[in-house]
């Protein structure tokens, strides 16, 4: 199992990096164009814009881990192990239930989108103008992905307990279990 998640996470950083590569690159052919040529290519902007929206949305569904999302855990991580346990099932939960139920409107949409094209994008191999309902798509694998996610989370939490791992301070040592809870250090 270990393999597969390493060679799914590897896959996942080759295609993000491929695509900030990619709009790095965009973004330099935009300079040179505007500022060496003269005469800004219209289409750059457009790719670069598009290249963010995927950047963002598949590395959030698969590279971001839970610990490195910024969160306010204070009353979490100051609550028992019983009482955090019972709140990261339900956060799980209203994020299942919540994508969930929004996961079919959201698709509608984007299928609806399939009428609209780019503006200045087109496919290399057959010159068309790109539907905007591929450019939003990833937005559905996100959704999708997160549904997936929080699942298999709440499994987690219900057989292991609260992750606290996720809400450690990195460099920060935690308190010993005497003070961190206010008993007597004899």
């Amino acid at each position: 199992m270990n393999v597969v998640k390493r060679w799914f996470t590897r896959g996942a950083e080759f295609i993000a990096a491929t695509l900030l590569a990619a709009m790095f690159f965009t973004f330099l052919l935009q300079i040179f164009s505007r500022y060496v040529l003269l005469t800004p290519f219209g289409w750059t902007l457009e790719l670069c814009l598009i290249l963010w929206v995927w950047i963002v949305f598949f590395g959030c569904a698969f590279l971001v881990r839970e610990k490195d999302h910024v969160t306010f855990d204070i009353l979490y991580l100051a609550a028992p192990r019983r009482l955090r346990q019972i709140l990261a099932l339900i956060a799980c939960a209203a994020i299942v239930i919540g994508m969930g139920w929004a996961l079919l409107p959201t698709w509608d949409y984007i299928d609806w989108m399939k009428i609209r094209k780019t503006m200045t994008v087109e496919n290399p191999l057959t010159g068309a103008k790109i539907p905007m309902r591929t450019v939003f798509s990833i937005y559905a694998i996100f959704m999708v992905a997160l549904i997936l996610r929080y699942a298999w989370q709440f499994v987690e939490v219900l057989r292991n307990g609260p992750p606290d791992e996720d809400h450690e301070i990195p460099g920060h040592q935690p308190e010993p279990h005497a003070i961190r809870h206010g008993e007597d250090v004899v």
